[in-house]
């Protein structure tokens, strides 16, 4: 059953596949001919079925590797067969070739290597690689790895996305790795790699699929089938169950049918129907897909017209709005972050303008990434805020370490912002804190990585990552080796006294043993061994004879021992009974260099025994030089015995180097002896360090030798630097170097660096010299870029070119020009000093040679490669007709108002240089009125002040020989205008007057725009603007007041303005009462004349300083009397403290926050013709205390 299954598929596939290849049978004749051997094989199963099943095989978008043998029957035999013929022409180029991914862009940017698309299996890794090359950049490359569009994977490394990088030094390749570690299902979808240098940028875009682990399947098809007879493999009828369990044979889609919107828009019904007809065999997996379809479709919302977008991004600090449009203008929304209610503040503002509604987030961090909602009623909308940080930045770089092993590393970096993300790796591999030997400190800023003991296997090169930068350290252990810097040095004693044995060394952790002609020294109550810090000492106490020997200290683990010997002086006293001459007896061993000469270190004790016999005892004189020691106390003395006198230095000194002589005397003779006692110690520091030459991350470094060598020969030196601002010195050799220059490596290009040096001889190292001064290892410049010819004259060549390309640290301090003769090689410098501009003229050049030119970029790193001109230039004017470039707004009048000023710039073009002239109105101009400056490539006309004698036509002639070009700019100095004349009211009926009028004599120089009417009443006399802007010389005023009278005035109006004075219409216009007749009275009108009275006087106060007071009193009187307030007899004038008023006769006198100075005696006086009247009142100011205290 499951055989006829296989067969009734694979016919019904069969003629669709011949069918589709149908069209090519011709071109593919070659490849059929290479197939029949693949199905003569195939002898044991019939003809017919098992090419269809072969064919069958890769349906799916794959080409199995044997397709040239036998073409697959899908959509992907067309372009193997026709890369196959010899006769067929090749794709058109925006064809793309089925099974693969067209290519979005070539590769011509950043990159040298990109990340390719990939097929990823779930729980494998996967490694995806950039390279970017830096030979342009003067900077190194920033990448990013994203996911989507947002997503910076650098804040998601960990154990399961990594990071390396690398720098091939040679190449000057950067080589960028991601790598996934055990593939998840979340991990497919698009990934973006973004490298950006200053003002480049490239970017990559690639896919990662994720599949389940592959299965392994039979190579040959022909293993998947067995017989179901057990006679022989020949016999029985084929089994295909095999071949259908492990796969499945997926038809081809047709491309001009949607399948999935046929069954999106089909009942369920129809789903069995539609998937037999088109192929689809996994029926579950279809309806999961279209569930998953339906899942996603967009519902129609009442409430909504615009929902939120489905996410936002935003960096840190910044500003976010979200923005919903809703069906109903009165709707209330809510707005909820995590499924709480947001309230209105000031980081969270709501707004709503008509249909829209908004929120805004200010200053958003990472407490702003989560989900939000607006609800409107019932229903909601949702999005999604993810906040970017800014890179984060290392500020404080790390410094390569040089150490001895034993030595505690520290490395250090500070970085932009606390609490950031670091990764420390050695040599690629990261460095987490399950590792014992490596301990990760943070403190703020500060990052810290710390090698407690440092070992040979920490030898690398340790590296930093943040999210916007790393930084490197190379760090390099030298084993250990211990100086000596004090040896042991011999003794002698005698019986019963104490023997010490000293020594120093560099380490202060070494220990070590005592040995006496070769066996161990035991300690015990009389021998004694000590360690303190540096210093070792082995002290005998009542030394006895058998104490004499080699005594030899041996350091723990080092291949060093120091010997010393201890001489046991024995004194043996025979008696003579005769005189005996003093002898002198001295030991020439242990410190004597050679005979009577002794070497001290300065800062030892010297203590020199000198045997002495005679009989009698002799009497002993020490001399330095002439001068005799006596002091038996002190730091430099003479201690006597009877037959035994020693000379004791306490800590020697440079002073204490010279002769000495030892003179013993005693009846039967005299004997004397002469020592010399050099003090050696360790040589003063080098002297006058400093840098002579620097190269890209090299510097060479000199200095001179001490001046006093300490007593031995200078060895060597040792030397030592540091960044500038560092406290941290770095040493650059382990080695004694011997000469006085040096070449100082592996420096980074643009730090300033400090060296010093410090002088090595037998006895140890000096002081270190005085710290150089900063240097700064620079690498010239690259040559300059786009030399050109700007201008040939008679004698001159006018150059222009671009910048270098690379500049280094050292930046640009200018340009040398040089040139030479066609066919000779001596070059003449053209300008003693660097120039800074891109261009210069080169001049004095000789007339009609043709000339080489070159430019070098100077710095302080020295001359860059030249940019050289390719072709000779000939020196020789070239004629270039007179032209004048008129600038556009010139082009139009030019307008200016009085008193401003008139600044003209017209460049023109001419060879030789032209000559250029100024008319107004074809009359030269006047150097008094206007002023003129011209340069070769352009002429300024300039007026100070401008007046209205300014205007006119203004004519730029500019002229070479016979050839002129000329251009006309016309200026017009424009004023206010004058008053209109002659205003008259022409009519007046019912409540409109008829105004008319002639324009002004003086209209400014300028068009009159228009003219603005005003009117005022014979009763108030306030004047109201009626028309602005009025065309005409005439108008009608209308809503005129019955029974008043009024006057009109008129401004005219221009382009600056309205005019400073105003024409006032000559008669009046009267509004008759319409209807009315009057009648006179019937009686006498009583006269209402009288003089000023003040019937409400002005009372005393006493007012607060600061407060604003007012005073006030009424008055009677006509006509209207006129009002004048004083302030101790004094009128107050238009003083902006003081507000006078009078309303109906009452009056006030207001006094804004008056002072102590305000208070005084105040009258307020009353005049019209009949009379006058004043009343007076006293004003008293106090400050807030004062009343405080009365309070009290």
């Amino acid at each position: 059953m499951s055989a006829f299954l296989l067969l009734s598929l694979l016919t019904d596939v069969l003629p669709a596949a011949e069918a589709e290849a149908a069209p090519v049978s011709d071109e593919a004749q070659p490849v059929t001919i290479e197939a029949e051997p693949a199905v003569q094989e195939a002898q044991p199963v019939s003809n017919e079925v098992l090419p269809a099943v072969e064919e069958a095989q890769p349906v799916t978008n794959e080409v199995e590797p044997n397709a040239a043998e036998a073409p697959p029957v899908t959509n992907e035999v067309l372009p193997a067969v026709e890369e196959q013929s010899e006769g067929t022409d090749e794709l058109p180029e925006d064809e793309v070739v089925p099974g693969e991914e067209r290519q979005t862009s070539e590769i011509t940017g950043l990159f040298v290597e990109r990340p390719e698309s990939a097929v990823a299996f779930k729980g494998k890794d996967i490694t995806f690689v950039a390279k970017v090359d830096s030979t342009g950049m003067l900077r190194k490359p920033n990448i990013k790895w994203l996911k989507g569009k947002w997503m910076d994977l650098g804040s998601k490394a960990g154990k399961h996305l990594q990071f390396k990088e690398t720098y091939d030094r040679n190449s000057k390749v950067y080589t960028y790795e991601m790598s996934i570690i055990k593939v998840v299902d979340s991990d497919a979808g698009g990934y973006r790699c973004e490298v950006t240098s200053k003002d480049k940028c490239d970017s990559w875009t690639f896919d990662v699929t994720v599949e389940a682990a592959e299965e392994t399947q039979p190579t040959n098809i022909l293993e998947a089938f067995k017989r179901t007879g057990e006679a022989g493999e020949d016999e029985g009828d084929l089994d295909f169950s095999v071949l259908l369990k492990k796969r499945e044979v997926k038809v081809e889609e047709k491309e001009e049918v949607d399948v999935w919107a046929i069954l999106a828009a089909a009942k369920p019904c129809d789903y069995e129907k539609i998937a037999f007809e088109y192929g689809i065999t996994d029926l579950r997996g279809m309806l999961k897909r279209l569930k998953k379809m339906k899942k996603f479709e967009p519902k129609k919302s009442d409430a909504f017209l615009k929902k939120l977008d489905d996410l936002y991004s935003v960096e840190k600090g910044k500003r976010i709005q979200l923005c919903v449009e809703v069906a109903d203008p009165n709707a209330q929304v809510k707005w909820l972050k995590n499924g709480q209610e947001i309230k209105p503040s000031a980081k969270y503002v709501f707004e709503s303008v008509g249909n829209l509604r908004k929120l805004t987030i200010n200053k958003c961090n990472l407490s702003d990434d989560a989900a939000y909602e607006c609800v409107v009623g019932e229903e909601k909308c949702f999005t999604e805020i993810f906040v970017k940080e800014p890179p984060v930045t290392i500020t404080k770089p790390l410094d390569d370490m040089h150490v001895v092993v034993g030595d505690k590393v520290e490395f250090e970096i500070e970085v932009s912002e606390e609490g950031a993300n670091v990764i420390w790796m050695k040599d690629g591999v990261e460095i987490t804190r399950d590792l014992t030997r490596y301990r990760i400190k943070k403190d703020g800023k500060t990052h810290m990585l710390v090698i407690n003991e440092a070992t040979k296997d920490d030898i690398g090169l340790f590296s930093v990552f943040t999210n916007g930068g790393h930084s490197e350290s190379d760090l390099e252990v030298e084993d250990k080796e211990l100086e000596v810097l004090q040896s042991i040095a011999d003794l002698t004693v005698k019986a019963a006294e104490q023997a010490m044995f000293k020594c120093e060394v560099s380490d202060e952790k070494v220990t070590g043993k005592w040995f006496k002609d070769g066996v161990e020294v035991i300690a015990s109550n009389r021998i004694k061994m000590t360690h303190t810090g540096r210093i070792h000492k082995l002290t005998i106490d009542d030394v006895k004879p058998e104490d004499a020997g080699d005594y030899t200290f041996v350091p723990d683990g080092y291949a060093l021992s120091l010997s010393a010997k201890l001489n046991f002086l024995e004194i043996k006293i025979d008696y003579v009974p005769r005189q005996e001459p003093p002898k002198i007896h001295l030991d020439t061993t242990g410190s004597m260099v050679n005979k009577n000469t002794i070497i001290v270190v300065a800062g030892n004790k010297l203590r020199l025994d000198v045997e002495i016999t005679g009989d009698p005892a002799p009497t002993v004189s020490w001399k330095k030089g002439d001068k005799e020691i006596t002091e038996a106390e002190g730091r430099v003395r003479v201690e006597t015995r009877k037959t035994l006198s020693s000379f004791v230095i306490e800590g020697a000194e440079r002073s204490d180097e010279g002769r000495y002589t030892i003179t013993v005397i005693n009846p039967a003779g005299e004997d004397k002896a002469e020592l010399t006692v050099k003090i050696v110690d360790v040589p003063d520091p080098p002297e006058h360090v400093k840098c002579t030459g620097v190269g890209e991350d090299t510097a060479t470094i000199i200095w001179e030798a001490p001046k006093f060598d300490g007593g031995a020969p200078i060895k060597g030196y040792l030397m030592e630097r540091k960044k500038k601002g560092s406290q941290r010195w770095t040493k650059l050799n382990f080695d004694i170097h011997e000469s006085t220059t040096y070449e100082a490596k592996k420096m980074i290009e643009g730090t300033l660096y400090e060296m010093r040096v410090f002088a090595v001889n037998g006895i140890g190292i000096s002081q270190p010299s005085a710290t150089s001064k900063p240097f700064m290892p620079i690498a010239p410049t690259s040559e300059p870029t786009r030399l050109l010819v700007e201008d040939v004259t008679d004698t001159t060549c006018a150059l222009k070119w671009r910048p270098p390309e690379r500049l280094g640290a050292g930046g640009i301090d200018g340009y040398i020009i040089e040139w030479c003769k066609e066919g000779e090689t001596e070059w003449v410098q053209a300008n003693e000093q660097p120039v800074e501009k891109n261009s210069y003229r080169v001049r004095n050049l000789p007339v009609g040679e043709k000339l080489l030119f070159r430019v070098f970029a100077v710095n302080i790193a020295g001359r860059s490669p030249p940019a050289t001109l390719q072709q000779a230039v000939t020196i020789r004017e070239i004629m270039e007709h007179p032209k004048i470039r008129l600038p556009r707004q010139l082009r139009t009048k030019f307008i200016r108002r009085v008193g401003e000023k008139v600044n003209l710039v017209i460049p023109f073009q001419g060879k030789p240089r032209p000559s250029v002239s100024w008319s107004k109105d074809g009359q030269p101009l006047d150097p008094k009125v206007v002023n003129v400056r011209t340069s070769e490539v352009d002429t300024i006309l300039f007026i100070r002040s401008s007046e209205r004698e300014h205007s006119g036509k203004y004519t730029l002639t500019v002229q070479i020989e016979n050839m002129e070009d000329k251009a006309t700019v016309e200026i017009q100095i424009v004023d206010k205008p004058g008053p209109p004349m002659a205003v008259t009211v022409t009519d007046v009926w019912g409540f409109n007057a008829a105004l008319e009028w002639q324009p002004p004599k003086d209209t400014g120089n300028c068009e009159i725009l228009g003219y603005t009417i005003q009117k005022a009443d014979l009763k108030t006399k306030e004047w109201f603007t009626v028309y602005e802007h009025n065309r005409r010389p005439s108008c009608t005023v209308s809503d005129l007041v019955m029974g008043n009278e009024y006057n009109f005035r008129i401004f005219s109006e221009n382009l600056c303005g309205l005019s400073d004075e105003a024409a006032v219409s000559k008669n009046k216009a009267v509004i008759a009462k319409t209807g009315l007749i009057q009648k006179p009275p019937s009686y006498k009108e009583m006269d209402m004349s009288r003089s000023p009275k003040f019937i409400t006087p002005l009372v005393d106060r006493c007012v607060i300083a600061g407060y604003s007071a007012a005073i006030s009193c009424a008055v009677r009187g006509f006509p209207k009397p006129k009002i004048v307030w004083m302030k101790n007899k004094m009128i107050i004038g238009e003083d902006p403290k003081f507000i006078m008023q009078n309303n109906q006769g009452v009056l006030t006198l207001n006094i804004r926050k008056p002072s102590l100075f305000d208070g005084g005696k105040y009258t307020c006086k009353a005049i019209n013709d009949l009379g006058e009247d004043e009343v007076e009142c006293k004003l008293e100011v106090r400050v807030a205390t004062e009343k405080v205290e009365e309070r009290k």
